[in-house]
């Protein structure tokens, strides 16, 4: 896996971006980012796993593999929509992979726009948590 998430020829091959969710604000992905720490799930997270991720019924075996970066995250996913997530080196990796190569998959963004959202939310989620 590590060598499938250097290049991004051989990680299109793994991997294929479904679906994605542009915060229409800086406050609301402060807002995000700061439930995810939490860890809490929130209104637009539960809205953007119900319309992107096929449904599961209680009765059935969920038929993904839903990984997170945050293991602590995955109880209270759980709790609020029933979606069972795994942590492990393999998501680690994927969701590595994602980062390394968000830019080029999307195509409005740069990975300039993405290093400045980063760092501006960096600096906001910083700040909240000294405050």
């Amino acid at each position: 896996m590590q060598k499938a998430v250097q290049s991004l020829e051989r990680f299109s091959k793994t991997t294929k971006l479904v679906a994605s969710h542009a915060f229409k604000t800086a406050e609301e992905a402060l807002e995000n980012i700061k439930a995810i720490g939490a860890p809490q799930v929130t209104s637009t997270l539960k809205n953007f796993l119900a319309k992107n991720l096929p449904a599961t019924k209680s009765s059935k075996k969920q038929k993904f593999a839903f990984g997170i970066s945050d293991a602590k995250l995955g109880p209270e996913l759980f709790a609020e929509t029933g979606i069972t997530a795994c942590h492990n080196d393999t998501t680690m990796e994927l969701i590595r992979g994602i980062r390394l190569h968000y830019a080029k998959v999307i195509d409005s963004l740069t990975d300039a726009d993405v290093t400045k959202a980063q760092l501006g939310l960096g600096h906001s989620f910083s700040r909240s948590k000294c405050a």
